[in-house]
């Protein structure tokens, strides 16, 4: 594998090689490499004379878009760092992350400019504020702020510097915001193009949201980095997908259960024509064996993938051919990557169980500003996942359970405590737990049970109004159920198991809507 080298020159020499070639289709607007390369540079050299320095990092709250693509190369070629924030999130979530992050410039759509200066506000903070596009910040860059945070005196940037933040939700109730340098996010893209067998001749269809470390290290950057072509959607709608596989030759894409579930299910997908469309890759949950025989069924294989944030995203693969040999499994390591199991008496050898670590070098910095939990998710150069893996006689992994408390839906992680906190702030709420329940849409969805002040008159309409109002839709508990007391253990914590055996027997007194 190709030495990790600094986003910018990496991207660059695929300009110098494939300058004609399209490298972005945005919603049929095509951007060739060179043209990419020339928008990165000069936004790059504007961001340079308004006074942006390495280290300085730089919010984005917008959906997937190729002026997106054009900051994060400007960001890589002088040395900021690029936090892409979900536009899926309300002020109350936004608002410590910009406290955390404490930015130098904010890139917002018109539409999020709202949402962006209300969850400043709740951070406190004033920050010079501008639009993505050729009216907005590539044509005048807002002057940097003088702030306690000024990055040194501008240099290139190198291998071990911040690239991206982002945020992602732990068993705490606060969302962490993981560091990834230009080695970890160049080592990863590499390892993954490696392992699927990604080259020039690749059509890539990105439907991801730009906001999550998959939209940029699941394929669109390999992509890049080999001159393959990269067909940038903004939003997932299946007939609409389906219709791009063959208008545009797509040849893979990645995708969350949930999506391949929605594609399958829409009433055009036993007449579309998905002959180009050699592989996907699926990752954020397993993959059911009946949807994948689905895809077969139609000629497309799946690879099942597994990682975290953390890791720059990839650490385990199952190439589509080994799937047979190993239903419900998550596979290999990808090249460079090593993996070893944790139990109770340290490492575990051969076949057997224990928690997943990760080392290599697509493992994360730390999370920023917070040595603490950094400290906490590293045993030395290993990566706790806090996930519980099985390796079976052939080295093949599967994931068995979360150590954490964390779910998935939709491919959005959720941590319940986030959620169990913001249906605590109700004044007539004294406790509330959350668990996951499995759902076959969108893999696990949220069950709240609440507990009332006593003597309060609670409604469940008056829960899931506060939750609809604080959280974003795909966090907001599906449904609620009002108990007089949760139950517990002998020593006082909610008895998760209890609660989760009572979603099969007690009726729901409410439902939310995502």
């Amino acid at each position: 594998m190709s030495r990790p080298r600094t986003l910018h020159e990496w991207l660059a020499g695929s300009a110098r090689q494939h300058p004609t070639k399209v490298a972005i289709d945005d919603r049929g607007v095509p951007v060739t490499y060179a043209e990419l390369d020339r928008r990165s540079d000069e936004l790059a050299r504007g961001l340079t004379q308004a006074g942006y320095a390495v280290g300085d990092r730089v919010v984005t709250l917008t959906g997937n878009s190729a002026e997106h693509v054009v900051l994060f190369l400007a960001c890589a070629r002088t040395g900021l760092v690029l936090v892409p924030m979900s536009w899926r999130l309300t002020p109350s979530e936004l608002g410590p992350m910009m406290a955390t992050t404490r930015p130098s410039l904010v890139v917002a759509e018109d539409e999020l400019q709202r949402l962006a200066r209300a969850s400043l506000d709740r951070a406190g903070l004033a920050v010079p504020m501008t639009a993505p596009g050729s009216t907005g910040v590539e044509s005048t860059v807002p002057v940097r702020t003088p702030g306690p945070e000024r990055g040194p005196e501008p240099r290139g940037p190198v291998d071990d510097d911040p690239l991206l933040v982002v945020f992602t939700s732990g068993s705490e109730a606060s969302p962490k915001g993981v560091v990834l340098s230009h080695a970890n996010v160049a080592s990863n893209s590499l390892a993954m193009a490696e392992a699927t067998g990604l080259t020039h001749c690749d059509v890539v269809l990105a439907t991801l949201p730009q906001f999550h470390v998959a939209a940029w290290n699941c394929q669109p950057l390999a992509a890049w980095w080999h001159g393959a072509t990269v067909v940038l959607e903004r939003s997932f709608e299946p007939a609409r997908v389906l219709r791009l596989v063959a208008d545009r030759g797509v040849t893979t894409m990645m995708c969350v259960p949930t999506q391949l579930h929605l594609l399958a299910a829409d009433p055009t997908f036993p007449r579309a024509d998905l002959v180009s469309l050699r592989h996907a890759v699926v990752g954020g949950a397993s993959m059911p064996e009946s949807l994948r025989r689905v895809w077969a069924q139609h000629g497309v294989q799946v690879g099942q993938g597994y990682g975290l944030t953390e890791a720059s995203a990839n650490v385990l693969y199952l190439p589509p051919s080994e799937a047979a040999d190993h239903p419900e499994a998550v596979g290999w390591p990808y090249p460079g990557v090593e993996v070893r199991l944790v139990g109770e008496d340290g490492p575990v050898e051969g076949v057997g169980q224990g928690e997943l670590q990760v080392r290599g070098p697509g493992v994360f910095t730390g999370y920023l500003h917070d040595p603490e939990r950094t400290a906490a998710a590293l045993d030395g150069e290993w990566l706790r996942t806090g996930d519980l893996a099985a390796r079976d006689q052939d080295g093949c992994h599967r994931i068995v359970d979360r150590l954490k408390h964390i779910y998935i839906s939709g491919g959005e992680n959720v941590a319940p405590a986030e959620v169990e906190a913001v249906l605590v702030s109700h004044p007539l709420v004294a406790d509330a737990a959350v668990v996951a329940v499995p759902d076959e849409v969108w893999g696990e969805v949220g069950v709240a049970f609440v507990q009332p002040v006593p003597g309060a008159r609670l409604t469940v309409e008056d829960v899931l109004a506060h939750a609809r109002e604080h959280l974003a839709g795909f966090k907001a508990p599906r449904e609620v159920h009002v108990l007089e007391d949760l139950p517990r253990t002998g020593i006082g914590k909610i008895a998760r198991a209890d609660l989760r055996r009572r979603v099969e027997v007690v009726p729901a007194v409410g439902r939310g809507a995502r």
